[in-house]
């Protein structure tokens, strides 16, 4: 994995696939990694745009899948690792952060508020309780050390999963610069790389915006927390959102693209 940048070009490519928040919903992304394994062709260009764990009761079986999903296409493939992009969402950003617990300045009030936005399924998929660590975010730098160190371990022992949080990107975008693929938004007034954080947290009005950003006539995003239906997804003629509120569903949405902007196909999982 690619470690020198925050940003991924997606050059040459036949289509883009995009898969929305999978939020550890194991048996929905099965379903969509099974379709995608049917009619993924050479030349396609694959982005995960961020969220695949967290909130659901599955979130290192899920990871575990989405490595594995990579692994077959760039074995079958021969594809490059800029091949296959995995972006940064609100819960990986979370997450990791959660890694550096013994640095914050407030562990106890971090933990009950990344556990209230659902990282605490992700800490109880790798073996740990709530419990366990609101206790532990009470006890002092030296034992959150230790314990961060004991969760930095549980994360190896998955492979690939220490290799994915710290290839985690900001951005992907076609060679041809018309299409941006991001977590959750953008401000619109800034350049790609004085976006801070708003790439998983989001910007206000971005839902609205009517006019492309930069060159990119097209902008794909796999959050959004505002409910929107289908309709609404497909009617902004600049943004694509790969995501259907309440978060309580079960559903995954993905979409194809052309390196253009084009739209070539919507789907979700069955």
């Amino acid at each position: 994995m690619d470690k020198i940048s925050n940003f991924v070009e997606l050059k040459k490519s036949n289509k883009i696939w995009a898969i929305g928040s999978i939020h550890s919903n194991l048996k929905s992304f099965t379903s969509i990694k099974k379709f995608l394994l049917d009619n993924f062709e050479e030349n396609d260009k694959l982005v995960f745009l961020g969220n695949v764990i967290g909130l659901g009761n599955n979130s290192k079986e899920t990871l575990s899948s989405v490595i594995d999903l990579r692994f077959n296409l760039m074995s079958k493939f021969k594809l490059k690792p800029s091949s296959i992009v995995f972006l940064r969402g609100a819960q990986e950003e979370m997450f990791s952060k959660l890694l550096q617990l013994q640095l914050a300045p407030n562990p106890n009030e971090i933990i009950e508020w990344m556990f209230d936005h659902g990282v605490n399924k992700t800490i109880n998929s790798y073996g740990f309780s709530e419990n366990e660590v609101k206790n532990i975010a009470s006890s002092g730098t030296i034992t959150i050390s230790k314990w961060t160190t004991i969760l930095n371990k549980a994360i190896h022992n998955n492979p690939g999963h220490t290799q994915y949080f710290l290839n985690l990107k900001h951005a992907a975008y076609s060679h041809t610069k018309k299409i941006l693929f991001v977590n959750r938004g953008v401000d619109i007034t800034r350049p790609l790389s004085a976006q801070n954080d708003c790439f998983w947290w989001g910007f206000q009005n971005f839902s609205s915006i009517a006019k492309p950003y930069k060159t990119f006539s097209r902008i794909v995003r796999g959050y959004e927390s505002e409910h929107l239906n289908q309709k609404e997804i497909s009617k902004n003629n600049i943004v694509c959102t790969l995501f259907k509120q309440p978060l309580s569903n079960n559903t995954v949405l993905c979409g194809i693209f052309s390196e253009n902007g084009e739209i070539l196909d919507l789907f979700e999982n069955k």
